[in-house]
């Protein structure tokens, strides 16, 4: 066998070994999923009523913005609650990897194992998005027949793009605050809730940005979920093609770039720190 064919066959096995983590780590988080069901039931249902009551408010409101066409405004909070549900759940689930792996005994096992530290990552925001997936699926069902909302005009290609794309730019944002319970086990974790108040806050969740005060309207454009939530309501509630989304997709693609390697990077770093002071021990 030549040298050439063993490299190769040693790089082919290095993937398939690599292939295999990331499903291992898609697994683990199913069978933890399993275990804490009953909580995950509890949230979503929190979730889908929170989403209920804002809707409801905005039936009672009768107010209703300009861009939102002709779709009843409680349609435009309606896309604000469920998106913002599979937002944080997308940001929570990566930013808390670390303190479930400390809350579980595993924190050091899972960062001295020989796995590339990018596999790891990449089985826990997989799972992340699934997780996320399914959520957004059962309340948009849900919440279309308790609202009778009429979907014929909307464009679900669009809407589906968007939400695979902005999922990038939210999975950078979750890992950068993921380094918060890496470097301050017993502080860390309130950090994370934090940073995802400050991303409801500038985001336009239910209301346009428009109401901010001038400096924190400048932050929101820093915000994927902005981006997500303006090119959400375009393709719902106005039916546009991704076409005429192209501000909006610039906008998640440019956070995307930015955020994912900025929190790929910040996660290294702080693991290196974590190693060298002895913060990976379950009681940190």
């Amino acid at each position: 066998m030549s040298v050439n064919q063993q490299r190769v066959e040693g790089r082919g096995s290095r993937i398939m070994r690599e292939l295999s983590a990331i499903r291992a780590f898609i697994m683990r988080d199913i069978d933890l999923t399993k275990r804490y069901l009953g909580w995950d039931i509890v949230w979503l249902f929190y979730n889908l009523i929170n989403a209920v009551i804002i809707g409801l408010i905005g039936m009672s409101s009768g107010a209703a913005p300009d861009y939102a066409g002709k779709q009843p405004y409680v349609f435009y909070l309606l896309i604000g609650a469920i998106m913002w549900s599979y937002l944080s759940v997308l940001f929570i689930i990566v930013a808390e990897t670390v303190a479930w792996e400390r809350w579980e005994g595993t924190l050091e096992y899972t960062f001295m194992a020989p796995i590339h530290r990018l596999t790891h990552l990449f089985g826990v925001c997989a799972f992340a998005v699934l997780y996320g997936i399914v959520r957004i699926i059962l309340m948009m069902g849900l919440l279309v027949w308790f609202f009778h909302i009429d979907l014929s005009n909307a464009n679900i290609l669009s809407s589906l793009v968007v939400l695979v794309v902005g999922s990038f730019a939210v999975v950078g944002l979750g890992l950068i605050a993921a380094t918060l319970p890496l470097i301050s086990p017993e502080k860390g974790a309130q950090g994370t809730h934090i940073i995802l108040a400050i991303i409801l806050l500038i985001s336009g969740v239910y209301y346009p940005i428009s109401v901010l005060p001038t400096w924190l309207q400048g932050a929101a454009i820093a915000s994927p979920a902005y981006w997500a939530l303006t090119a959400q309501r375009k393709a719902l509630l106005e039916g546009a093609p991704l076409s005429q989304l192209g501000n909006e997709m610039a906008g998640l693609v440019a956070t995307g770039a930015i955020f994912l390697p900025l929190g790929y990077l910040i996660f290294l770093l702080a693991e290196k720190y974590a190693k060298r002071t002895g913060l990976l021990k379950r009681s940190g």
